[in-house]
């Protein structure tokens, strides 16, 4: 039987609640390739792989955990993020989701020109740019000529604040990303797949035990961040080096090579 205490929460899910987007998701083509021919506006759009929650690891810095990661049948990348907080999704945070992006894809000893077109795209529950508009679309220009510098990057912000009435496909999409009623969306091909998430007992199990994984997760990685700063502050206080810090901690050799790459 799914846990109780987590029923109540799954009803009042919407697809902008970042957990119940990744469930439905995962490992579904159709419904991305479906959201991503609106907000693009390429009806004929071709997603062949989509994955959830899908960690790019950086050796030498700060790893990275997409939201949605696709790609098409040309070889191009995306990158889907819901966004409630406007923290969330910073100019320098798009930036960062683009250049993991090709990190990612370029291989060594690969040419520059290997490299694929990619799209990051933050769909927020606020005007993050803050101009009013339904869709931001943020490009490269060389200033002095206003011409596009097509290095391939392309970074878009759907406003989930915007009310448009008017009946369009994108306005039905922002609509339909703020209810938790499926029978409230107008996209029936969401609406389908939300009230297949909420109402069938196998799918409100796994998503009751994947809340439960997130919660144990987040705890694992708040004490991650307790032994961190930890850390710092010995080899701060007493002049060690990091391994000399974890040593005194008794961090176990295995622990301290996880450790390492993020003091």
């Amino acid at each position: 039987m799914p846990n109780n205490k987590y029923l109540e929460t799954i009803k009042k899910f919407r697809l902008i609640d970042d957990t119940f987007f990744s469930a439905c998701f995962d490992n579904n083509e159709a419904d991305v390739e479906y959201i991503l021919r609106i907000i693009l506006d390429k009806p004929n759009l071709k997603v062949l792989k989509v994955q959830t929650q899908k960690n790019i690891e950086n050796l030498y810095g700060r790893s990275v955990r997409f939201d949605v990661f696709a790609t098409d049948d040309s070889g191009k990348l995306y990158n889907i993020e819901v966004q409630r907080a406007d923290s969330g999704a910073v100019p320098s945070r798009a930036r960062y989701n683009s250049v993991m992006l090709d990190y990612h894809k370029l291989k060594k000893k690969a040419k520059f020109n290997e490299l694929p077109e990619t799209f990051v795209i933050f769909i927020t529950e606020h005007d993050v740019l803050k101009d009013g508009k339904q869709i931001y679309h943020v490009e490269r220009v060389v200033r002095e000529t206003s011409k596009l510098f097509e290095d391939g990057t392309h970074i878009i912000y759907v406003n989930g604040s915007y009310k448009d009435d008017s009946g369009s496909a994108l306005g039905d999409l922002i609509h339909d990303f703020f209810c938790d009623n499926p029978a409230d969306m107008k996209h029936q091909q969401l609406a389908q797949r939300v009230s297949f998430l909420k109402d069938n007992k196998r799918e409100v199990k796994k998503m009751c035990k994947l809340m439960e994984e997130l919660q144990n997760e987040a705890r694992e990685e708040a004490k991650k961040e307790t032994l961190l700063d930890n850390i710092r502050k010995a080899m701060k206080n007493w002049h060690l080096t990091a391994t000399e810090a974890m040593n005194g901690l008794e961090i176990s050799e295995e622990k301290q090579k996880e450790l390492l790459p993020l003091i």
